[in-house]
């Protein structure tokens, strides 16, 4: 078997992803402080304000990372459920389902943050733009997924369930990404990109790359906590469950002082 592979079989047996989880989600919850403070940091002092915005444009640096985290996280939810349906992995079940709260809590966030920029720089807090409208819809089949798994007593029967549903709803991520460029709108085209050129200056994209590396590193580490909870709580009642939480209670009890 190839070495790749069998990481992955071993990583996905449910004691060895709680020693994974548990080691690296606080990795990721220490590489994101550092990172996303010199963000805010960069975004709020360092760099000047836009010419046509003035300091208004500094929301970017919350309204930009999110919505990509919106897209970016409701596609690796469908393909961690793309997993589980072909190949029955429990935990890939489990970090599926881990991805929908924080998928639909950066969407709101998105929804919000673009509500407050459009205030200002159009003049009214919502219009049904054909970008707001598919990320609205978005955050909708965030909280179907969220509802379905939910409505479902037998918790693979419902991660299963809810999962069809997150895959069946990728085809909206491509409608959100070109709709601006599809049907118009007040939503303003694409102006910063990863790759190619960007339509604002090079003094006002730093901080920007450094929210977006920063929220990555804060998903990651929340989606190993969360996915850790949640396959505790499934297996709860087996023995290495007991052992691990036993052990870590001893230890605990073991570091007080006497």
């Amino acid at each position: 078997m190839h070495p790749i592979v069998r990481w992955f079989h071993q990583t996905a047996s449910p004691p060895t992803f709680d020693r994974f989880a548990a080691r690296w989600s606080r990795v990721f919850y220490v590489a994101a402080v550092p990172v996303l403070l010199l963000g805010i940091w960069q975004g709020l002092f360092v760099t000047p304000p836009e010419q046509n915005q003035g300091d208004a444009f500094r929301i970017i640096y919350i309204h930009v990372p999110s919505a990509w985290m919106s897209l970016f996280v409701f596609a690796l939810m469908a393909l961690y459920a793309a997993i589980a349906l072909v190949w029955r992995i429990k935990i890939c079940e489990i970090l599926a389902m881990a991805c929908a709260p924080m998928g639909a809590g950066f969407t709101l966030i998105t929804l919000l943050t673009g509500s407050i920029w459009g205030k200002g720089t159009w003049g009214t807090w919502w219009d049904w733009d054909p970008r707001m409208t598919s990320e609205l819809i978005l955050l909708f089949l965030y909280l179907g997924v969220i509802g379905l798994y939910y409505a479902i007593e037998d918790r693979r029967s419902a991660a299963r369930a809810a999962g069809l549903l997150a895959i069946v709803g990728v085809g909206l991520l491509p409608v959100i990404r070109y709709s601006v460029d599809w049907w118009g709108g007040l939503h303003q085209r694409q102006s910063v990109n990863v790759f190619g050129d960007n339509a604002i200056r090079p003094e006002l994209i730093a901080p920007l790359w450094w929210m977006v590396v920063g929220t990555k590193l804060w998903f990651a580490g929340s989606l190993l906590a969360k996915a850790r909870a949640d396959n505790l709580l499934r297996e709860a009642g087996k023995a290495w469950v007991g052992e691990r939480i036993g052990g870590g209670a001893a230890s605990t009890a073991g570091e007080m002082p006497r």
